[in-house]
């Protein structure tokens, strides 16, 4: 058995998100069954780094899985590939020590948020963004200011409780995490809104994106980032921002 790390990527707008779940098409559930059609097997296992949710992309998500095959390593991404839809590619496959876990060893992420602010729908990118025009007739969005939620962003870099920012769902024993970086970036009509951290809570980004956007739009100061998370409560966080909007960039071990 080699155990083998997995770069993947793929266009998560038509799938119930990575994980393997009975009667739902998933990320994970497509890549079991490739390597299992590949390989002539019904025993194979991914363990992927990351469970992105329903609507969200990857190029850079990470996974690792024993196979016992006579495949060169080098020639697994393409062939895994050929079995996937395709919204689905394993970029690259390289082997690993037998104690590699895709999981555990992993040191950091970056998940990149893509807002799009013109005011006619960008056709092509509108399942990887997050379309909010401003310009529009009173009662619209409004315009996003760029520099307060620079500012607010970088009151969330270092190590935090983050539970505010956390699904009243998410249930795990800590909600400390540590933010490595923050960054609200302008190109022209589009806004990336990027967060690197060794670990992220259920829909963390997502809430943190949706209180950038409330700093950005007017409604709060920059300030209010210190206050939400004192408050350790969902709700003290803004809306949580779309899903098609988001991508996991990559994986550092």
């Amino acid at each position: 058995m080699r155990n083998i790390k997995l770069t993947i990527q793929y266009d998560g707008s038509r799938y119930s998100g990575w994980q393997k779940q009975p009667g739902f098409k998933t990320i994970e559930a497509e890549l079991i069954s490739a390597i299992a059609n590949l390989i002539c097997t019904d025993d194979v296992e991914v363990n992927g780094s990351s469970r992105t949710d329903a609507g969200v992309s990857a190029l850079g998500q990470v996974a690792n899985v024993r196979l016992d095959t006579p495949i060169p390593t080098d020639r697994l991404a393409k062939a895994i590939s050929q079995h996937l839809p395709k919204e689905i590619v394993v970029t690259e496959a390289v082997d690993v020590p037998d104690d590699f876990d895709a999981i555990k060893d992993t040191k950091s992420k970056l998940y990149r948020y893509s807002i799009y602010t013109g005011k006619t729908r960008p056709v092509l990118q509108i399942n990887q963004c997050w379309h909010r025009p401003f310009g529009l007739a009173q009662g619209g969005p409004g315009k996003l200011d760029i520099a307060p939620m620079q500012t607010a962003a970088k009151k969330l870099i270092g190590e935090k409780d983050f539970k505010s920012f956390a699904t009243a769902a998410d249930k795990r024993s800590s909600s400390v995490r540590t933010i490595f970086n923050c960054d609200c970036i302008q190109n022209g009509q589009w806004i990336y809104i990027d967060v690197e951290a060794n670990g992220f809570l259920y829909n963390m980004v997502r809430n943190i994106v949706g209180t950038l956007v409330e700093i950005g739009r007017g409604r709060w100061q920059p300030d209010v980032v210190d206050k939400i998370l004192e408050a350790k409560k969902r709700t003290a966080a803004g809306p949580i921002a779309p899903a098609q909007g988001l991508c996991l960039m990559w994986i550092k071990y």
